[in-house]
């Protein structure tokens, strides 16, 4: 099915959120995004209102829209959610991914090797997101991919600001490795454990990232 204008331009500005060109708490103004995309401010204001119904954008009335800004106490709150979903998607995908749907997952993760290899987190990201998608689609539970792949929308920015965190790239890959190993001996709880930890917001982690985005708010201001 193709897409409609105002569905390609919510991809593209979740895009610019996800790779920190708009940064949390940034306002979003409809006629500057109309001139950069060259397009009416009708579908710039549809695909706000898109981004607006997953939480990655804030519309609030008679205010201009604004990168959604979540309190420390929230995102914790998210990332513990998004990890137990995960460990669930990854107990579902140990019982019952075939032999090709893991070779496909091995090679999503040789995507984040090579990139890790070239030192490229924005090439590193990606291949993450695919890493990741497969291993929802290996649970093989509609309801689950969905509420997965919706939480995992809304958490974009924040996941790839991780990966600008020291040493985060190479430990994620690391994890990675152990993931596809314990789904191939089909061991569901070391991949629920595995996943838990992959997810999981650390106090140290945390803190950093906290620290990042304090320096990001400092830059704007």
């Amino acid at each position: 099915m193709k897409k409609q204008q105002s569905e390609i331009l919510r991809d593209a500005i979740e895009e610019m959120v996800a790779t920190g060109e708009l940064e949390p708490g940034q306002y979003l103004e409809e006629g500057e995004l109309a001139k950069r995309f060259d397009v009416s401010r009708t579908p710039i204001r549809e695909a706000l209102l898109q981004l607006g119904s997953v939480g990655i954008v804030e519309i609030r009335p008679r205010r201009r829209a604004r990168v959604a800004q979540f309190d420390p106490h929230l995102l914790v709150e998210m990332f513990e959610v998004m990890a137990e979903l995960e460990a669930m998607c990854g107990r579902l995908a140990a019982r019952r991914m075939s032999a090709g749907e893991l070779e496909e997952l091995a090679q999503a993760n040789e995507g984040c090797r090579n990139a890790l290899s070239e030192d490229d987190q924005d090439a590193y990201y990606y291949a993450n997101e695919k890493f990741h998608e497969l291993l929802y689609l290996g649970s093989k539970n509609r309801c689950l991919i969905e509420q997965a792949r919706n939480l995992h929308r809304r958490l974009r920015p924040y996941r790839r600001l991780q990966l600008r965190l020291r040493a985060r790239v190479s430990q994620s890959f690391e994890e990675h490795c152990a993931i596809v190993e314990a789904l191939r001996e089909h061991d569901e709880q070391a991949v629920d454990r595995l996943m838990r930890t992959h997810i999981t917001m650390h106090s140290q982690r945390f803190s950093e990232l906290m620290a990042f985005l304090a320096s990001m708010g400092n830059r704007e201001g």
